[in-house]
Protein backbone atom coordinates (compact mmCIF):
# COMPACT_ATOMS: atom_id res chain seq x y z
CA UNK A 1 0.00 0.00 0.00
CA UNK A 2 1.30 3.45 -0.91
CA UNK A 3 1.85 5.55 2.18
CA UNK A 4 0.90 8.96 0.73
CA UNK A 5 -0.62 9.74 -2.68
CA UNK A 6 -0.52 13.26 -4.12
CA UNK A 7 -3.40 13.69 -6.55
CA UNK A 8 -2.00 14.90 -9.86
CA UNK A 9 -4.35 17.41 -11.48
CA UNK A 10 -1.63 19.31 -13.32
CA UNK A 11 -1.02 21.73 -10.44
CA UNK A 12 2.22 23.66 -10.42
CA UNK A 13 3.16 22.99 -6.80
CA UNK A 14 2.96 19.18 -6.97
CA UNK A 15 6.71 18.55 -7.10
CA UNK A 16 7.51 20.91 -4.21
CA UNK A 17 4.87 19.18 -2.06
CA UNK A 18 6.34 15.80 -2.96
CA UNK A 19 9.87 16.87 -2.01
CA UNK A 20 8.69 18.38 1.28
CA UNK A 21 6.95 15.13 2.25
CA UNK A 22 9.91 13.02 1.18
CA UNK A 23 12.23 15.14 3.33
CA UNK A 24 10.06 14.06 6.26
CA UNK A 25 10.57 10.42 5.35
CA UNK A 26 7.24 9.76 3.63
CA UNK A 27 6.78 7.17 0.90
CA UNK A 28 5.13 9.39 -1.74
CA UNK A 29 3.67 8.85 -5.19
CA UNK A 30 2.25 11.54 -7.50
CA UNK A 31 -0.60 9.94 -9.39
CA UNK A 32 -3.97 10.29 -11.09
CA UNK A 33 -4.50 6.50 -11.08
CA UNK A 34 -7.82 5.74 -9.33
CA UNK A 35 -6.58 2.37 -8.02
CA UNK A 36 -3.46 3.86 -6.43
CA UNK A 37 -5.49 6.70 -4.90
CA UNK A 38 -8.12 4.32 -3.52
CA UNK A 39 -5.45 2.23 -1.80
CA UNK A 40 -3.39 5.10 -0.36
CA UNK A 41 -3.08 5.45 3.39
CA UNK A 42 -3.42 9.22 3.08
CA UNK A 43 -4.15 11.67 0.30
CA UNK A 44 -2.85 15.15 -0.54
CA UNK A 45 -4.87 17.37 -2.86
CA UNK A 46 -2.59 20.21 -3.96
CA UNK A 47 -3.61 23.02 -6.25
CA UNK A 48 -2.58 26.20 -7.98
CA UNK A 49 -5.00 27.77 -10.43
CA UNK A 50 -8.74 27.89 -10.99
CA UNK A 51 -11.27 25.85 -9.05
CA UNK A 52 -13.44 25.09 -12.08
CA UNK A 53 -10.51 23.72 -14.07
CA UNK A 54 -9.40 21.56 -11.15
CA UNK A 55 -12.88 20.07 -10.74
CA UNK A 56 -13.12 19.44 -14.51
CA UNK A 57 -9.77 17.62 -14.43
CA UNK A 58 -10.90 15.59 -11.44
CA UNK A 59 -14.08 14.55 -13.24
CA UNK A 60 -12.26 13.76 -16.50
CA UNK A 61 -9.86 11.48 -14.60
CA UNK A 62 -12.74 9.68 -12.87
CA UNK A 63 -11.59 10.80 -9.42
CA UNK A 64 -14.45 12.96 -8.07
CA UNK A 65 -16.52 10.24 -6.37
CA UNK A 66 -13.36 8.45 -5.25
CA UNK A 67 -12.05 11.56 -3.47
CA UNK A 68 -15.50 12.30 -2.01
CA UNK A 69 -15.58 8.79 -0.56
CA UNK A 70 -11.97 8.66 0.68
CA UNK A 71 -12.19 7.76 4.39
CA UNK A 72 -8.58 8.13 5.48
CA UNK A 73 -6.63 11.37 6.15
CA UNK A 74 -6.89 13.88 3.30
CA UNK A 75 -5.07 17.23 3.14
CA UNK A 76 -6.00 19.97 0.69
CA UNK A 77 -3.33 22.59 0.02
CA UNK A 78 -3.99 26.14 -1.24
CA UNK A 79 -6.63 25.63 -3.97
CA UNK A 80 -6.95 22.14 -2.48
CA UNK A 81 -8.43 23.68 0.69
CA UNK A 82 -10.91 25.67 -1.37
CA UNK A 83 -12.00 22.50 -3.20
CA UNK A 84 -13.21 21.09 0.14
CA UNK A 85 -16.05 23.66 0.12
CA UNK A 86 -19.38 23.49 -1.71
CA UNK A 87 -18.84 26.10 -4.41
CA UNK A 88 -16.65 28.91 -5.71
CA UNK A 89 -17.55 32.15 -7.46
CA UNK A 90 -14.32 32.05 -9.48
CA UNK A 91 -14.69 32.42 -13.27
CA UNK A 92 -18.47 32.43 -13.16
CA UNK A 93 -18.83 29.74 -10.51
CA UNK A 94 -17.90 26.12 -9.87
CA UNK A 95 -19.38 23.26 -7.89
CA UNK A 96 -16.73 21.69 -5.70
CA UNK A 97 -16.38 18.67 -3.39
CA UNK A 98 -18.90 19.88 -0.82
CA UNK A 99 -17.35 18.54 2.39
CA UNK A 100 -17.84 21.96 4.01
CA UNK A 101 -20.84 24.22 3.32
CA UNK A 102 -20.19 27.65 1.89
CA UNK A 103 -18.98 29.61 -1.10
CA UNK A 104 -15.38 30.60 -1.83
CA UNK A 105 -15.21 34.27 -2.85
CA UNK A 106 -12.66 36.74 -4.19
CA UNK A 107 -10.68 38.39 -1.41
CA UNK A 108 -11.98 41.79 -0.29
CA UNK A 109 -9.94 44.40 -2.15
CA UNK A 110 -8.38 47.30 -0.26
CA UNK A 111 -6.23 49.96 -1.87
CA UNK A 112 -3.35 49.24 0.51
CA UNK A 113 -3.59 45.43 0.23
CA UNK A 114 -2.90 43.95 -3.20
CA UNK A 115 -4.61 40.82 -4.43
CA UNK A 116 -3.36 38.13 -4.59
CA UNK A 117 -2.40 37.88 -0.95
CA UNK A 118 1.21 36.86 -1.47
CA UNK A 119 3.77 36.49 1.28
CA UNK A 120 4.18 35.67 4.95
CA UNK A 121 1.31 36.07 7.40
CA UNK A 122 0.95 34.97 11.01
CA UNK A 123 -1.39 32.19 12.07
CA UNK A 124 -3.67 32.89 15.02
CA UNK A 125 -6.72 31.47 16.73
CA UNK A 126 -5.26 27.96 16.51
CA UNK A 127 -7.71 25.28 17.65
CA UNK A 128 -6.75 22.15 19.54
CA UNK A 129 -6.21 19.75 16.64
CA UNK A 130 -3.62 17.01 16.06
CA UNK A 131 -2.44 18.58 12.80
CA UNK A 132 -1.52 21.75 14.73
CA UNK A 133 0.39 20.04 17.53
CA UNK A 134 3.65 21.90 18.13
CA UNK A 135 2.67 24.89 15.94
CA UNK A 136 2.87 28.12 17.93
CA UNK A 137 0.31 30.91 17.97
CA UNK A 138 1.76 33.61 15.71
CA UNK A 139 3.79 31.21 13.56
CA UNK A 140 4.36 32.46 10.02
CA UNK A 141 3.04 30.73 6.90
CA UNK A 142 3.47 31.56 3.22
CA UNK A 143 0.31 32.46 1.28
CA UNK A 144 -0.42 32.93 -2.42
CA UNK A 145 -4.16 33.27 -3.16
CA UNK A 146 -6.80 35.57 -4.59
CA UNK A 147 -9.88 33.73 -3.29
CA UNK A 148 -10.81 33.07 0.31
CA UNK A 149 -12.88 30.39 2.02
CA UNK A 150 -15.84 31.32 4.23
CA UNK A 151 -15.26 31.30 7.98
CA UNK A 152 -17.26 28.33 9.31
CA UNK A 153 -17.20 25.91 12.24
CA UNK A 154 -14.56 24.02 10.22
CA UNK A 155 -11.96 26.81 10.66
CA UNK A 156 -9.08 25.70 12.92
CA UNK A 157 -6.61 28.56 12.25
CA UNK A 158 -6.82 32.07 10.82
CA UNK A 159 -4.57 34.72 9.35
CA UNK A 160 -5.22 38.43 8.94
CA UNK A 161 -5.07 40.20 5.58
CA UNK A 162 -7.42 43.14 5.82
CA UNK A 163 -10.02 40.66 7.03
CA UNK A 164 -9.87 37.27 8.68
CA UNK A 165 -8.64 34.54 6.34
CA UNK A 166 -9.51 30.96 7.29
CA UNK A 167 -5.97 29.62 7.02
CA UNK A 168 -6.73 26.02 8.00
CA UNK A 169 -9.92 23.98 8.12
CA UNK A 170 -11.01 20.53 9.23
CA UNK A 171 -14.06 18.38 8.75
CA UNK A 172 -13.80 14.77 9.88
CA UNK A 173 -10.76 13.14 8.28
CA UNK A 174 -10.20 16.07 5.89
CA UNK A 175 -7.94 19.04 6.57
CA UNK A 176 -7.03 22.08 4.50
CA UNK A 177 -4.26 24.69 4.45
CA UNK A 178 -4.90 27.88 2.49
CA UNK A 179 -1.17 28.59 2.64
CA UNK A 180 1.67 26.50 1.22
CA UNK A 181 3.10 24.40 4.05
CA UNK A 182 5.87 23.17 1.75
CA UNK A 183 7.09 26.80 1.61
CA UNK A 184 6.31 27.72 5.21
CA UNK A 185 9.59 26.83 6.94
CA UNK A 186 9.41 25.16 10.37
CA UNK A 187 5.66 25.64 10.93
CA UNK A 188 4.79 24.18 7.54
CA UNK A 189 7.11 21.21 8.03
CA UNK A 190 5.55 20.52 11.41
CA UNK A 191 2.03 20.56 9.93
CA UNK A 192 3.06 18.13 7.20
CA UNK A 193 4.81 15.90 9.75
CA UNK A 194 1.68 15.89 11.91
CA UNK A 195 -0.43 14.96 8.89
CA UNK A 196 1.86 12.03 8.11
CA UNK A 197 1.49 10.81 11.69
CA UNK A 198 -2.34 10.90 11.75
CA UNK A 199 -3.79 7.40 12.13
CA UNK A 200 -4.88 6.08 8.73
Amino acid sequence: MTQTAIVHLGAGNTASVQFALERLGADVVVTSDPTVIAEAERLVLPGVGAAGYAMERMAALGLTDLIKGFDRPLLGLCLGQQLLFAESEENGGATMLGFIPGRVTRMPVRDDLPVPHMGWSQLHGLKDDPILEGVAEGAYAYFVHSYVCPDTDATIACAAYGAEVPAMVRTGNRWGCQFHPERSAAAGARILKNFLELPA
